[in-house]
């Protein structure tokens, strides 16, 4: 059964990796998608791969990071009488460099990719998101409660445990006006970013690498981007419709509560 007829989905980064897979599931369920990415190339890949399912889909390739381009990603988008119901806040970054060696103008970039962006987008999105009683997901990481070996993160880390404040902030804020508003926290997926970096390892590399993720992961794998389109399906749809402000680990069992 389908479970997003009728409905418009905006995904940022939705052209690769997680957001491309939920993209990709919300089509399958009949959501129309408005697709924001930066890499032009990507953008006619993703449009020509989801045209294989019965929807509208939309693609503006802008750099999201400029305040004015989103005032004007939403006046496109107004231009063609689309109403979003559900936003996807995915685009990100994810820099692991030591504190010490961590400049002012990388720090910027998390912030501003990571949390302002998810900010002033669902500012910008509000009277759509409250006029079709809609809902808000936004991605965040396990990186927000654990951290790893040689994987500084603070920059990245920070970002992450925001958003999740963010998430319960905005949901306790908005819940009478009826938008819900959750976050998903992947755990390592296997985007074909992370299958790039795991091959250019070497094989001592590669090998500490499958060591821990048999021994930190309860379910001794790694997730597929599926995964977090699954629950992004069944967050987005009226079967969650009494469940909001929550942060769900799809981990494998990384980071029990």
């Amino acid at each position: 059964m389908k479970q997003l007829t009728g409905k418009t989905a905006l995904i940022t980064g939705g052209s690769d990796g997680i957001g491309f897979a939920i993209a990709t599931a919300f089509a399958e369920h009949g959501a129309n998608l408005v697709i924001l990415g930066r890499d032009e190339q990507k953008m006619m890949q993703c449009k020509k791969q989801l045209r294989q399912y019965d929807v509208d889909v939309f693609c503006i390739t802008r750099d999201i990071t400029d305040k004015q381009a989103l005032t004007e990603i939403h006046k496109q988008i107004g231009q063609k009488n689309i109403q979003v119901n559900i936003l996807v806040n995915n685009a990100g970054i994810a820099r692991f460099i030591p504190f010490k060696d961590t400049k002012e103008t990388l720090l910027d970039y998390h912030f501003n990719l990571n949390v302002k962006v998810p900010y002033l987008l669902t500012q910008i999105f509000l009277d759509d998101l409250i006029g079709s009683q809609g809902n808000v997901i936004n991605i965040s990481s396990y990186f927000s409660k654990r951290m790893l070996p040689d994987r500084p993160s603070t920059a990245y880390s920070l970002t992450k445990g925001a958003i999740e404040s963010f998430t319960k902030a905005l949901a306790y804020e908005l819940g009478p006006n009826g938008v819900r508003v959750n976050s998903i926290a992947p755990g390592t997926i296997t985007t074909n970013q992370v299958k790039r970096n795991y091959d250019q390892l070497n094989d001592e590399a590669k090998n500490r690498f499958d060591t821990m993720i048999q021994t930190i992961y309860p379910l001794q794998t790694i997730g597929v981007p599926d995964d977090i389109a699954n629950i992004s399906v069944f967050l987005a749809s009226h079967q969650a419709k009494w469940i909001t402000g929550g942060i769900f680990p799809v981990d494998g069992g990384l980071t029990p509560n």
